[in-house]
């Protein structure tokens, strides 16, 4: 079966792991979840990811991340979905909760933080939010 949104898929694995309390997640493996996983890694939403075999497929392992047993996040949601693309100049690249979260933006520099974005003046595809 074909994903039509695999990168939502993998933000939804990872919403539901968290809500049933899991220590880790599984999901198909690919270059663009890959990079997401690498910022929510060095933002600290995520205790790291690592390559696994799953189903004879290339997946990868998320370890979620929790503090004082409640999850380290509280909302992870898509922005830019198949039938409708968002996209944001480096100027105008949206807050989460006044700066608390992170805006995950796909640029010509590689896929990066609303912040680092905004470091480096480029803008992309607003991917998703993280609070």
């Amino acid at each position: 079966m074909a994903f039509t949104d695999p990168l939502g898929d993998m933000l939804t694995r990872i919403r539901n792991g968290q809500q049933a309390r899991k220590d880790s997640v599984l999901t198909p493996a690919s270059k663009l979840r890959g990079a997401v996983l690498e910022v929510l890694q060095r933002e600290g939403y995520i205790r790291g990811y690592s390559e696994e075999e799953l189903n004879k497929h290339p997946g990868l392992r998320i370890e979620l991340k929790y503090f004082e047993g409640e999850p380290a996040i509280r909302k992870i949601a898509r922005v830019s979905k198949p039938g409708r693309r968002i996209y944001s100049g480096s100027s105008e690249l949206p807050r989460v909760r006044n700066g608390l979260g992170i805006t995950i933006v796909s640029t010509p520099r590689g896929v990066l933080s609303d912040a680092e974005a905004r470091e480096q003046k480029v803008g992309g595809e607003v991917l998703a939010e993280v609070f």
